[in-house]
This record gives C-alpha cells, sequence and structure tokens, in this order.
C-alpha cells in the first residue's frame, strides 16, 4: 500500500482485519465497473487509527482509459453536509450560536414564515409530502408557520424549508431562483419569503440544496469571516485536507473524475462565490478519510482538537425521535443527527454498519462513515451513484472484521 495518507498505515491482521477478506472490496469494485455499473472509484478503510486499505479502480476518465489516480478529485455534492455540521458544532461549543435558536435572530427575514397547504379542505391544513417537479402545482392556501425555524430544525432536516413538498413547487415556479453572482450573505435573506413546505419539526424531509446554507450564512455572520474561509482554516487546515476546495485550483483540474454521462450537466461551471454547504466541495479519498479519522478520534487528529468527545456525541446522537425513515422514508431502525445518519438498529435497517455508526454521502455516489463501535472509518468516492457498489464495499468492509 502506498503512503497515501499521513495516517499511519498497517497490516490488517494487527488491527483485527482480515488482508485476503478486504481483497473482497476490489473484486466487487472490478466487477461492477465490468458491469458498467461504475467507471471506478478510490475505496479507503482505517481500524483503530490505522490504514488498512486504500485502493484506485478502473478509470477517471473513459474517453481516454485514464486510469483512476488515488488522489483523484470527487464533486462531493451532498457529502460537504457533514462538513458544515462540524463548522456549526464548533459555534456550538463556542457558545456563539445555540440549536435553540431562531434563524431570525440571525436572519431577521426568517421571522413570522408561512406554511403552504392544500387549498381543500378548508378546515384541515394539509401539507402534501412531495409536488412533483415541474407539474401543476395543486391549489393552495398559506397558513402562519406555528414555529419559528430554528438551528435544530436547519441541522436535522426538519424545518419544511425548500425540501420538496408545496412550498418548495410555489418557490420554483415563481421567485427566488439564485443568481449566479450571488453569495450567502446576498441569496440567504431572500428565502424569508419562502413558504415552507410544512411546519417546523412536524417531519424530517430533506432540504437537498437550501437548508444548510442557511446554516453556513450564520456561521458567517457570527464568525466573521465567509464560509469558505471558516471551513478552510478552522477544518481542513488542521485536519491536512489539502485537496478539499469549492473552487478547485487550475493547476488541479485535471485531478478531476469526468463524469460518465454527465459531461453536459458540468459544463461552464466557473469559479462561484456562493460557498454552498448543501453540496459545493470537491475532494479526494484521502481528505474524507482524515475528515472521519477526526471522528474516530473523539474530535482529534494529527495534534489539533476540532471538537470534544461530548459534542461529538451530541452531533451523532439521533436528534429527532422517530420521524427519519432513511433518505427514501422507507427504512427502519436509523436516526438522524446534526447533519449525519445514525445506525440504531443494524439489523432492522439491514445496515452493513454497527449500530452507533454514522455518516452521510452524495447524490454522484461518495459515502463516508465513522463506526465507533467497531473503531472503523470508511470511504467509498464513485461519480455514479449505484446503490449495488455503495453496499458491496460496505459489505466488504463489515466482513473483513475478523477480531
Amino acid at each position: 500500500m502506498n503512503n497515501i495518507s499521513d495516517i499511519p498505515s498497517t497490516r490488517p491482521e494487527d488491527v483485527g482485519m482480515g488482508s485476503d477478506r478486504l481483497r473482497n472490496i476490489g473484486d466487487r469494485m472490478n466487477w461492477h465497473i465490468d458491469q458498467g455499473n461504475i467507471q471506478g472509484a478510490v475505496t479507503a478503510v482505517a481500524r483503530r487509527g490505522r490504514v488498512v486499505h486504500f485502493e484506485a479502480h478502473g478509470e477517471q476518465d473513459t474517453r481516454d482509459n485514464t486510469p483512476m489516480p488515488e488522489d483523484a478529485l470527487f464533486r462531493m455534492a451532498s457529502s460537504t453536509k457533514p462538513v458544515l455540521g462540524v463548522a456549526a458544532m464548533m459555534m456550538i461549543e463556542e457558545g456563539l450560536i445555540r440549536p435553540s435558536n431562531p434563524v431570525s435572530r440571525f436572519v431577521p427575514e426568517f421571522k413570522d414564515m408561512q406554511v403552504a397547504v392544500l387549498k381543500d379542505p378548508a378546515d384541515k391544513d394539509i401539507s402534501p409530502n412531495f409536488v412533483q417537479p415541474g407539474s401543476e402545482v395543486p391549489e393552495h392556501r398559506l397558513v402562519p408557520a406555528t414555529t419559528e425555524i430554528t438551528i435544530h430544525h436547519l441541522l436535522t432536516h426538519t424545518s419544511g424549508l425548500m425540501s420538496s413538498g408545496l412550498g418548495s413547487a410555489l418557490t420554483q415556479n415563481t421567485k427566488n431562483r439564485r443568481s449566479p453572482d450571488a453569495t450567502l450573505a446576498s441569496y440567504i435573506p431572500t428565502l424569508g419569503d419562502v413558504a415552507l413546505d410544512f411546519q417546523p419539526g412536524s417531519r424530517w424531509r430533506y432540504s437537498p440544496g437550501t437548508g444548510l446554507d442557511v446554516v453556513a450564512r450564520i456561521i458567517e455572520i457570527v464568525s466573521g469571516v465567509d464560509f469558505d474561509t471558516f471551513i478552510r482554516t478552522r477544518i481542513f487546515e488542521p485536519l491536512r485536507m489539502n485537496d478539499t476546495h469549492f473552487n478547485v485550483p487550475d493547476d488541479k483540474t485535471n485531478r478531476h473524475v469526468a463524469i460518465k454521462d454527465r459531461e453536459k450537466l458540468l459544463e461552464g461551471r466557473g469559479p462561484t462565490k456562493y460557498f454552498s454547504a448543501s453540496g459545493g466541495l470537491t475532494s479526494t479519498c484521502r481528505d474524507f478519510l482524515h475528515f472521519e479519522q477526526m471522528f474516530a478520534g473523539g474530535g482529534s487528529l494529527f495534534g489539533e482538537r476540532l471538537l470534544s468527545p461530548r459534542t461529538i456525541a451530541m452531533m451523532t446522537a439521533n436528534q429527532t425521535g422517530d420521524l427519519f425513515k432513511g433518505l427514501y422514508g422507507a427504512q427502519n431502525g436509523m436516526g438522524f443527527g446534526f447533519t449525519v445518519s445514525v445506525v440504531l438498529d443494524p439489523v432492522t435497517a439491514d445496515s452493513r454498519r454497527s449500530k452507533g455508526a454514522f455518516g452521510w454521502g452524495g447524490a454522484f455516489g461518495t459515502q463516508s462513515w465513522t463506526d465507533p463501535g467497531d473503531d472503523l472509518t470508511a470511504v467509498i468516492m464513485l461519480q455514479q451513484p449505484h446503490q449495488g457498489a455503495q453496499y458491496d464495499f460496505g459489505n466488504a468492509v463489515q466482513q473483513a472484521i475478523i477480531g
């Protein structure tokens, strides 16, 4: 294994894992590549503070058969969200924000928001769970929100803000489109005019591209620096995440994975001033292994403490009661903390992770998690969101634990 991380490497058997079983990761990734499910991947596993697996598979660019390098750059999409979670927990530790704080304390435009409900029945305030994008918006009315959106609501996706319901459909059809030169400071206050999809705190419904951006703006306000500067100086530099960026430097762009069948989606994207905490980062497997290893170290890595163990415990505890049923609403045995899902019952959840494991992923296929019970961290970097490849990676990791 190459020296791909500042985290020391060791023989798998030295930390209770089987070398032959870890080789199943490469076998399964190659099978999915041969089947055309994915073009390539980079995978990593660490246990008890030591890297036991780090491997590149397949191709970075299928157009010229460029092999996948270990330091390939991946678009992280929603894998960005736990980084925001850490930034928010830092501000909570420092007493600059509290989960219970209403957003309007920092962004006054969020005062007195409204919820979109169906026009009929007039005697019941019914908010539909989902409104198909582009479909005809049903007749509706607006009712006052019974409680203000709080930071807790945003961190747990229970705010009702832009979460694919009736309010979101109204917004997409009328206003609040973000301009190309927008910043968090210019755009977030405009969301105070958006109708919510449901009463805050009454449901779990994913806010894929908006809710956590509001928290990023609050962090800018209380810290006095832009969100990009905050996470770079407070998270990335201490964790030696040297290849994690909102705007990738020109001398690194050749390391981008060319996303099969999605080149047009990404054409023309230049530097951004809108630092989206919901999905704006690009990174490497190495960097996110460092990020997860910070969690495994109780908030500390490389002699740098980002958070206390108790703060990590708060972030990764179930904060939503029984509201969370998985991303698609059909999975039991799971909970949701601040920006990460948490395994409550591995058997019920049919999870390849142990009780208490937590993490999140992105729409292009990236996933990373920390499993405190097994003192293990794992990262899989894909640019095709193939659930079979993700499952097989998690299964191989779990089955490689032998002691």
